[in-house]
């Protein structure tokens, strides 16, 4: 048995500053950061869609969203005004490099297609870490906490669901993983994080 350990990236790899985020992109595209969310963030045909796998291609993302706000903003921009509101969480990179000691790693985070074919780009504290378990939920064609992206990754990695382990700080998410029975922690500490992975490993020895 090859235990898998999934983890959440945002608020748990990495602390992530919406607001500075959204201030970026404001100054890029001389929106304000009301007329954003408005026009892509919180509409039903905007970044929800794209972390459910609405479009399957970077390329196609960046076209969609840069027609929705009629500003042609290039993806290097885009991907700099990310990782400028992100910063690395050592003792929670520890326990990961601790997980894959115990098994194999990937990591599942609420995102489009874009940033889920660049995340090598904005994580590099972990890239190599992750190797081509770096994925977006939008590759699983589901999002965070719908169960079905919890069953894709089972059928992508091929595990049962008492192999795999999953980390993040939303209690609906979880609640999701919980669902199709993966072991879920709720996030809120590295040290939590840890040991949750340890004894997770223990039990199926």
């Amino acid at each position: 048995m090859t235990l898998l350990f999934a983890f959440d990236m945002d608020e748990v790899i990495y602390d992530y500053d919406w607001r500075r985020r959204m201030a970026g992109l404001s100054a890029l595209t001389g929106l304000p950061v009301d007329e954003l969310r408005a026009r892509w963030w919180t509409h039903p045909d905007g970044e929800m869609k794209a972390e459910a796998g609405g479009w399957r291609t970077g390329d196609e993302y960046l076209a969609a969203v840069n027609a929705t706000l009629g500003i042609d903003v290039p993806g290097d921009a885009w991907l700099a005004a990310r990782r400028d509101a992100m910063a690395p969480r050592p003792a929670v990179i520890a326990a990961i490099a601790r997980a894959k000691e115990l098994g194999e790693v990937t990591m599942l985070t609420n995102n489009g297609a874009f940033i889920g074919e660049n995340l090598h780009r904005l994580v590099p504290e972990v890239a190599d870490l992750f190797g081509d378990g770096l994925r977006a939920t939008a590759q699983y064609g589901a999002r965070k906490p719908d169960p079905a992206v919890f069953r894709a990754l089972l059928a992508a990695y091929d595990r049962s669901p008492d192999e795999v382990f999953f980390a993040d700080d939303l209690a609906e998410n979880v609640a999701g993983a919980a669902s199709v029975g993966i072991t879920a922690h709720h996030y809120t500490g590295s040290d939590g994080l840890l040991a949750a992975i340890e004894d997770f490993a223990r039990a199926r020895v």
